[in-house]
């Protein structure tokens, strides 16, 4: 075995120890969906520039799903477009505090609080681009429908709101949906509950409105900032297209791609133009820098 110079390994040793390399773990190529072609990271980000939306799915536990929409954060920035992001981990009624965390004037204690009131996910998951947000002073857009008028959508119904509460929504929901995505929804349900037809159907609704609720206070943030793209952060199960983007922003002004985290549990021959733009593939590499 040919042995390695010990100025080598000294040079590689300081290099080391001055936080010089790290192993990132990022998506390192994309899937396009349209043509089933791999293309690198950076060449998706080029393909984004001039677009409204990117909804970046997510699966909520998982720390590389928020890795790939920070570094989708930060290529957009690099590019020089002017971004706000979107956010299904907060209700509309605490965008006063968003707006004082983006602007320097709510320390992190108090946003981590306000976070863990809002959303049950762990706090580490999130932080980097919280962070990221305020450094560069990123809008952040709560997009979330008030957890009472959800809660008793699941539990009763859309037909259960008062007037009041119907003009906090939009109207006209539903779980009359695409047989695709009706499937999927059933699906989650299975997840959460064994219970009977009539709990499914308080249960899609639910889902229904936080798809037409997100995508309602979103269209309202695109039409009063329109020099801004928004990023939206929501789980793969709102983002994929028959969700938010088709029910909301099909045949719309506003132009949307959609960005999902590959599924272990759907190959990437299954994935159709009709879930996605992109399919993201993860992997580790080495940066230096």
């Amino acid at each position: 075995m040919k042995r390695i110079p010990w100025t080598a390994l000294l040079l590689l040793g300081l290099v080391l120890a001055a936080g010089l390399a790290r192993c990132v773990y990022t998506p390192v190529h994309v899937l396009r969906v349209s043509d089933k072609r791999v293309i690198t990271f950076p060449g998706m980000i080029d393909e984004l520039r001039g677009t409204r939306i990117v909804f970046a799915g997510e699966n909520h536990d998982q720390s590389q799903d928020h890795k790939a929409q920070l570094a989708i954060i930060k290529g957009l920035m690099e590019k020089g477009a002017p971004l706000a992001i979107g956010l299904e981990m907060f209700t509309i009624d605490s965008q006063e505090k968003l707006d004082l965390w983006t602007a320097g004037r709510l320390d992190e204690t108090d946003f981590i609080k306000l976070y863990y009131r809002e959303w049950g996910m762990p706090w580490p998951l999130y932080r980097d681009i919280f962070l990221y947000a305020r450094k560069h002073r990123i809008p952040m857009v709560a997009l979330n429908v008030p957890h009472e008028i959800s809660r008793k959508v699941a539990k009763f119904g859309f037909a259960s709101l008062t007037p009041e509460e119907h003009k906090r929504l939009p109207q006209g929901i539903t779980c009359n949906i695409d047989p695709v995505y009706r499937s999927f929804v059933r699906k989650a349900y299975a997840l959460h509950s064994g219970g009977n037809d009539r709990s499914f159907e308080n249960f899609c609704e639910a889902q229904m409105l936080w798809n037409k609720g997100m995508g309602w206070y979103l269209q309202k943030y695109l039409v009063g900032n329109p020099g801004r793209a928004v990023v939206v952060l929501t789980g793969t199960g709102h983002a994929m297209k028959r969700a938010i983007p088709e029910e909301v922003f099909q045949g719309g002004k506003f132009s949307y791609k959609v960005i999902l985290p590959e599924q272990p549990d759907l190959g990437r021959d299954a994935v159709t133009n009709q879930d996605a733009d992109y399919l993201l593939l993860f992997g580790y590499f080495w940066w230096w820098g």
